[in-house]
């Protein structure tokens, strides 16, 4: 395994990895790994979001083939990110040598109150309307993780701060996300899914609902929520690496 593309969620960015990079690293240390930013996040939050999920692929091969980093790629990619992950599989399935999907959701597959918890909104909304840095950066901390260290949200204040994404790219990602169906067959490339049992913003059973339409592995950490690699970081790389080993 050459290369590694890690792929964050709705409104994140590289940054939000934190230590999961190295972490990912120490598993499987012949392997780059490479974060990207989707359009309209991180250093790219002046571009405009695509409202549809398969729009955001090709940015994130042309940004690859200008660092020159060529294929075929590990995806490890949550939320949003998977979604991307699984449209980037089906439409360039040489490109990609297998797919890492956390708590992701699919529209078709679960329910709608089940691919966004209900309980949810009040945060969601505050992303898009409040300009308090700080008081969304704690939201969405309290929405998206279990046990995350107090330093976190003093980092994610300052990537807020640094890469505003716009209201408007984030209504887009919402969007995108909520109406992206997937291929009707099974991913072409190995994948596997990870979910955590107390994830607060997607059911874990969305998780569930894949793996049995595809009979895809699934593994489930039994306390983290839906920021995974946040909450226990060293778990998933290690996963990771027992999934490439048994392969």
């Amino acid at each position: 395994m050459n290369t590694c593309v890690l792929l964050r969620g709705l409104t994140r960015e590289g940054g939000h990895w934190g230590a999961f990079p190295q972490q990912l690293a120490a598993q499987l240390p012949s392997a780059r790994i490479v974060t990207l930013d989707l359009p309209g996040n991180g250093g790219r939050h002046r571009e405009r979001s695509p409202s549809r999920v398969p729009d955001m692929v090709e940015p994130c091969r042309k940004e690859l083939r200008e660092l020159g980093v060529t294929s075929p790629y590990l995806m490890v990619a949550m939320s949003l990110g998977a979604m991307v992950a699984l449209a980037w599989a089906e439409a360039h399935p040489a490109e990609v040598a297998g797919c890492v999907l956390i708590n992701t959701s699919v529209r078709g597959v679960s329910p709608f109150y089940r691919r966004l918890r209900p309980s949810s909104y009040p945060t969601l909304l505050a992303v898009l309307s409040s300009g308090d840095a700080r008081q969304v950066e704690a939201g969405i901390l309290r929405l998206t993780s279990r046990s995350a260290p107090v330093a976190v949200l003093d980092d994610w204040v300052a990537l807020r701060r640094c890469h505003h994404v716009s209201r408007m790219n984030a209504l887009r990602q919402l969007v995108a996300a909520a109406r992206f169906r997937p291929p009707d067959r099974r991913p072409t490339v190995p994948t596997l899914l990870l979910s955590g049992a107390a994830d607060a913003l997607v059911s874990p059973s969305c998780s569930a609902d894949l793996a049995e339409r595809w009979d895809l592995p699934l593994v489930r950490h039994p306390t983290a929520g839906h920021d995974l690699p946040l909450d226990d970081g060293p778990w998933v790389a290690g996963r990771i690496r027992d999934w490439l080993d048994r392969r």
